[in-house]
């Protein structure tokens, strides 16, 4: 088994940059990206999960990325498939004497890798989710609270988690579950911070760029290659609201202005996230969004090499 690096994670909400940094540190370093975005795992949705993919060329250097565009559009990648891919990935950077930064958004992603949760191997029952998804929210708690008492409230702080939580629940009432064995990693947690004025600011401009640029032709060839209305709507945010526009159910201001509001709600949620993290013992260096670029990697480096026990 080949040694294990030292992880350096770099995570934020939405629009705090937190891609370019990790870029340039991967740069410094000899380092690869391990992505943490449960979205940009999807091929073809580019824009409107923020691939960015020209943020990794850095001086005309290719900086070697992982975990995004590996499965078809369509398709319900969940978090042991993540765990698995992304160790898989890890493993082999450090094999080749890399330096491996994983950097995202998706608080669940991140904490399932680096604190080695046992997650359940649970196929996704589409019949089932298909009953689910006709349940109101207030429903779906009732039943998941009938089949368990979360530990937290991740199991049911947004839709999609309710509707797994209660997959795998009663999945397990039948069927004998294998259950992911990670250890856990060395790590140092790096956050991205801006105050809140300043990251609303740059998501209601960034919003209104991608959808002037190409994000609402993005959606709408996705539905011309037969990805259906309710895999796009599952997908959240961007995907939902452009949906719902090019089904003529929402007119292009209110879609606009609903959306806007939900990617705010979403940054909201990402930072409740990593304010539990650090309750439940992560310690996370918070730089500041507005340091510049050279500052920022300069803290990161300086912090990194100085915490060798991190987690």
């Amino acid at each position: 088994m080949s040694k294990k690096v030292k992880l350096l994670s770099i995570l934020g909400a939405t629009a705090t940059g937190k891609t370019k940094i990790a870029v340039a540190v991967a740069n410094e370093l000899n380092g690869e990206i391990l992505s943490a975005d449960s979205r940009q795992v999807y091929k073809n949705m580019n824009i409107g999960t923020g691939k960015d993919l020209d943020e990794y060329l850095v001086n005309g250097n290719q900086i070697p990325y992982h975990l995004i565009d590996i499965v078809d559009v369509g398709y319900k990648y969940n978090v042991f498939e993540y765990q698995r891919d992304f160790y898989k990935a890890y493993n082999d950077i450090c094999r080749r004497n890399k330096q491996p930064v994983l950097c995202g958004g998706s608080g669940m992603y991140i904490e399932a890798v680096i604190n080695a949760f046992n997650m359940p191997e649970t196929p996704v029952n589409h019949k089932l989710r298909i009953e689910l998804e006709k349940k109101s929210n207030t429903e779906l708690m009732s039943l998941l609270l009938s089949l368990k008492q979360p530990h937290n409230k991740t199991d049911y702080d947004t839709r999609k988690r309710m509707i797994r939580a209660i997959e795998i629940e009663i999945f397990k009432k039948s069927n004998d579950i294998q259950y992911s064995n990670y250890e856990k990693l060395d790590n140092v947690y790096f956050g991205i911070i801006l105050d809140i004025d300043t990251r609303r600011k740059r998501i209601t401009e960034r919003l209104n760029y991608r959808l002037k640029n190409g994000m609402i032709e993005e959606v709408s060839q996705l539905l011309q290659n037969n990805i259906s209305t309710d895999d796009l709507i599952y997908y959240g945010l961007e995907y939902k609201f452009i949906t719902l526009y090019l089904l003529g159910k929402l007119p292009y201001e209110e879609m606009r202005q609903q959306l806007n509001i939900a990617i705010h709600q979403f940054a909201k949620r990402q930072m409740t996230w990593f304010r539990g993290m650090e309750r439940r013992g992560a310690k996370i260096n918070w730089i500041d969004g507005y340091l510049t670029d050279n500052e920022k990697i300069k803290l990161i480096k300086q912090i990194f090499f100085n915490n060798t026990d991190t987690k």
